[in-house]
């Protein structure tokens, strides 16, 4: 069952999900708390495992990692020992940023980010193809990104609404 969340609690998560750099001072300045109350709060939702850690998010275009492609892929026997080991490739693969079990023809989406054409036909034929569990690979190249949020909606699950 899900953490309920007061106003307060929904406030600080909108901060620091916008900001993981703000100090507790400023976090507490900004919701109407002084700073212990605060740091509790912030500790409590981090033990509840609301709050699964902090990062710094980098921009891949100023990396040379501005290739990206969504692929969907297609075991070639969807077993749940296969399923394993697929994803068990898939988490030391540092290309894949995300990877997602879905319902229908296929198995999986990953979303694979890397620096042109000819990586991506590397990644795709040594790791992919590689594995020998994938039967077919669908890939679709980014061509811009309309919208990308690691934002969640927290007026969702609180009467807190964020501030646009």
């Amino acid at each position: 069952m899900p953490q309920s969340l007061d106003a307060i609690d929904a406030k600080i998560l909108d901060l620091i999900q916008k900001d993981a750099a703000l100090s507790v001072a400023e976090i507490a300045d900004r919701v109407g708390l002084s700073s212990s109350p605060c740091w509790r709060r912030i500790k409590r939702m981090e033990e509840a495992g609301i709050i699964r850690g902090r990062v710094t998010l980098l921009e891949r275009d100023a990396l040379g990692l501005g290739f990206e492609v969504v692929a969907s892929v297609k075991l070639a026997l969807p077993s749940k020992e296969n399923l394993a080991k697929f994803e068990a490739l898939v988490l030391k693969w540092a290309e894949v940023l995300e990877c997602m079990t879905v319902t229908g023809a296929v198995d999986y989406v990953i979303r694979i980010t890397t620096t042109d054409m000819h990586a991506y036909d590397t990644f795709l034929r040594e790791k992919l193809l590689g594995s020998g569990l994938v039967s077919d690979v669908q890939s679709r190249i980014v061509i811009n990104i309309a919208k990308r949020t690691t934002a969640l909606p927290l007026g969702l699950v609180s009467d807190y609404v964020p501030a646009s």
